[in-house]
């Protein structure tokens, strides 16, 4: 008599239709990123290129208040990223 066990067992592959599947859901999401990246670069380089006008009045207040300093250095930090992500926006 064999008894079933109520644990799956992994050493077994996964069925065709599985693996088609996880394969499918793969090449879906490679599609969105593809499709999202352009937009990402161009939101990304626009930022960067805008948000230094945005650093100007702050530095003209003084960053010795903390009312200021810290959204300027929070400002600066998404001007890196922002840098980062869109730095090949319209390169061949």
């Amino acid at each position: 008599m064999s008894r079933h066990s109520p644990l799956p067992n992994e050493s077994i592959a996964p069925s065709a239709s599985e693996a088609e599947q996880r394969h499918e859901s793969q090449a879906r999401f490679h599609r969105a990123l593809r499709t999202l990246k352009p937009t990402a670069q161009f939101l990304s380089f626009w930022v960067a290129v805008a948000l230094p006008f945005v650093h100007v009045p702050l530095l003209a207040q003084g960053l010795g208040e903390p009312g200021v300093a810290l959204p300027f250095f929070a400002l600066l930090a998404i001007n890196v990223a922002a840098l980062y992500l869109g730095h090949g926006y319209k390169q061949s």
